[in-house]
């Protein structure tokens, strides 16, 4: 896994937010050397431990130090505190002193300068406490990170290593990675199936919660598609890889889990940019109150210094620059645990802000699955067989849906003599020696429709139903009303997004506005447009962005254009790749069900950095007040700053156990 640089698993990064122009330099980019106090590397327990066993015999040095006092001669004391100090505290101060030397302003050179100022003004006792507490806030730190970042790695673990191939008859082991479009594999029960593919033996419940957060396994037959990292669950399953392992929606999975660390949110380069001129500030602060009492006012050097240092170390930006990366880490690992594929901090922020949602209607509300929803006959005799006899051959969306009802009334049907297709009208055949006609009005062109007939097809338009028809050379035998099934779950979706604060909702359809605004009406979207062109729903998101801030989501190539204008854009998982590509983000369960629930979390999480903001902020606020009566000392300092720093990374990590109700 690639290291988390830039959204602050590493927060050297995020501290050198003060020193971004050496981000090239070859010690930033390989170490996490110079950064706010990684000496240890957060993705090894080894570092963690070797920090605890440092800090541990640092601090029994302290003690012993501090409790013989004046029973021990005063140079062994001396080395005492200078041994926890070194142990303690040498990877900040060697990291330190190499950016003082090169003028590179964050917080481990203030830490390096309170360290030799309280060396040399002779307050050992507080510089050793100083170092060991700044370590502990490191290791403890360092710990809330890695937290965050074992989540993220627990879901990178979904990968399957290898695969049982059949080849010529025998079963062979390979990598995944070798597996080619085409190949046959075996999956018992327990294995993880490799990468994407379709059954073509055997019968099995499979649980896709890795790949879609869908907690319920799935049955899985010959013909159904499956995704690699889900596991086969009883029956042994024999799959054809339709996918490369590398464009498996795993592998897609993991490259955008990666990818989405990568990025830096709006709020994080804020706080880098803030951070940059906030640590010379400091230092201004701390040596305006170091010279200012005795130079002028006649204080005493020895106090003022060491208030001086004490304010170097309460300004240290520690909490402030940790305000945000592990809320954003956090916030990403829980979406994609339910399934959502957030592709980057900026993508959650930006959901948790989000007041209007444009939907494409087919496949994204409805399922996009055509059915009958309502039947006209006038010839019972003829008119299901006759229409079975003719759509039985055909692969049509609307054949498959007037099929679908034909075999659940249990109609047997002949098959015909003979079958022509007329393009965007319909079909011409013959079943049983007769001529009948099968399509839209304008395959009825050969007759004189009846008022009452017409009367009723107009009905089923108004309804905003599609038209099939079925003929013979004299009169219609009967129609079907054809509609796009509404999904499930739709209706409750629009409901909980206005819970979860988005206040517009709106559909963007290619298909009649009437039937746009059937569905919208019966879902509970506010507004529904019609009619629209891929260009006209560019244009359309553009006039909503005017007055909100607006995520579309969308399933199909003609959804791309809109996708990428909008702020935010949102893919269903089984969308086509360039809706997939274009979007922001991913739904990998195919329908809206967690879409809420991602919402609260990315406002939740915007909350979260809100407030670590003004806890920063506002400790340090108290703590630099305490200069004006004298009253800061340096272990208070650093507490100040280790609570703070402690406290965000607490309430960060608490977006992965839960989400509060918006």
């Amino acid at each position: 896994m690639k290291e988390a640089r830039s959204n602050g698993l590493s927060c050297d990064n995020c501290a050198s937010g003060h020193d971004h122009a050496h981000e090239d330099s070859h010690d930033h980019s390989h170490t996490h050397g110079h950064g706010h106090g990684h000496g240890h590397d957060h993705s090894h327990e080894h570092g963690n431990s070797k920090m605890v066993k440092l800090l541990i015999v640092s601090a029994i040095f302290y003690g012993v130090a501090y409790i013989s006092g004046d029973q021990v001669n005063n140079g062994i004391q001396i080395a005492m505190y200078l041994a926890a100090i070194a142990l303690s505290g040498y990877p900040t101060f060697l990291r330190g002193l190499r950016n003082l030397l090169a003028l590179r302003f964050n917080i481990d050179t203030l830490m390096t300068i309170a360290l030799i100022g309280a060396v040399a003004i002779g307050e050992w006792k507080e510089a050793t406490l100083v170092a060991i507490l700044f370590g502990l806030n490191e290791l403890l730190e360092g710990l809330g990170m890695e937290k965050a970042r074992r989540s993220m790695e627990t879901l990178l673990q979904v990968a399957p290593k290898e695969a049982v191939k059949l080849e010529n008859g025998h079963e062979v082991v390979v990598p995944i990675t070798s597996l080619t479009v085409g190949d046959l594999v075996i999956v018992k029960p327990g294995e993880k199936i490799p990468s994407d593919g379709v059954v073509v033996g055997g019968k099995s419940s499979v649980n896709e919660a890795a790949i879609t957060g869908e907690a319920l396994p799935i049955e899985k037959e010959n013909g159904e598609p499956v995704y690699g990292g889900s596991i086969n669950n009883e029956g042994v399953l024999h799959i054809r890889i339709e996918k490369a392992y590398r464009d498996s929606s795993l592998a897609k999975i993991l490259h955008l889990v990666e990818e989405a660390q990568e990025t830096r949110t709006p709020t994080e380069l804020f706080i880098n940019k803030f951070a940059r001129y906030y640590t010379p500030i400091i230092m201004i602060i701390s040596a305006l109150v170091l010279l200012i009492p005795p130079l002028l006012l006649g204080g005493d050097w020895s106090k003022w210094i060491y208030q001086g240092l004490a304010v170097l170390i309460v300004g240290c930006p520690c909490a402030l620059i940790l305000s945000s990366p592990i809320a954003i880490v956090a916030g990403i690992t829980r979406s994609a645990r339910n399934g959502i594929l957030i592709k980057g901090g900026v993508f959650l922020e930006q959901l948790g802000q989000i007041d209007t949602i444009a939907f494409d209607k087919t496949g994204t509300i409805t399922k996009g699955e055509p059915y009958v929803e309502k039947m006209i006959v006038y010839e019972e005799q003829l008119f299901l067989k006759v229409a079975g006899a003719i759509e039985s051959s055909s692969s049509h969306p609307l054949a498959k849906a007037v099929m679908k009802k034909i075999t659940e009334l249990g109609i047997e049907v002949p098959a015909p003599d003979e079958i022509q297709t007329i393009s965007g009208r319909g079909i011409t055949a013959l079943v049983q020696g007769k001529p009948y006609w099968l399509g839209n009005e304008r395959s009825m062109e050969h007759l004189t429709i009846p008022a009452d007939v017409q009367a009723q097809m107009n009905e089923l338009k108004n309804q905003a139903l599609t038209l099939v028809l079925l003929a013979d050379s004299e009169q219609v035998l009967g129609m079907f009303g054809i509609a796009d099934e509404i999904r499930d779950e739709s209706t409750t979706v629009i409901s909980k997004l206005r819970q979860a604060g988005i206040r517009n909702t709106v559909m963007l359809t290619g298909d009649h506005q009437t039937t746009a605004e059937k569905v919208a009406k019966f879902v509970g979207v506010t507004t529904a447009y019609g009619n629209l062109l891929p260009e006209d729903k560019v244009n359309k998101i553009k006039e909503l962005a005017l007055s909100g801030k607006v995520a579309m989501i969308g399933d199909g190539i003609n959804d791309a254009p809109a996708l990428a204008t909008a702020q935010l854009g949102i893919a269903m998982g089984k969308g086509t790749d360039s809706a997939i590509e274009t979007a922001d983000i991913v739904l990998m369960q195919d329908h809206l069900g967690k879409l809420p629930e991602a919402i609260s979390v990315a406002k939740r999480v915007n909350a979260i950095i809100r407030f670590n903001i003004g806890v920063a902020l506002g400790l340090k606020l108290v703590a630099l007040l305490l200069t004006i009566p004298g009253w800061l000392t340096l272990w208070i300092a650093i507490l100040s700053d280790m609570g703070a720093t402690i406290f965000v990374t607490l309430v960060s990590l608490t977006v992965l156990m839960g989400t509060k109700k918006q």
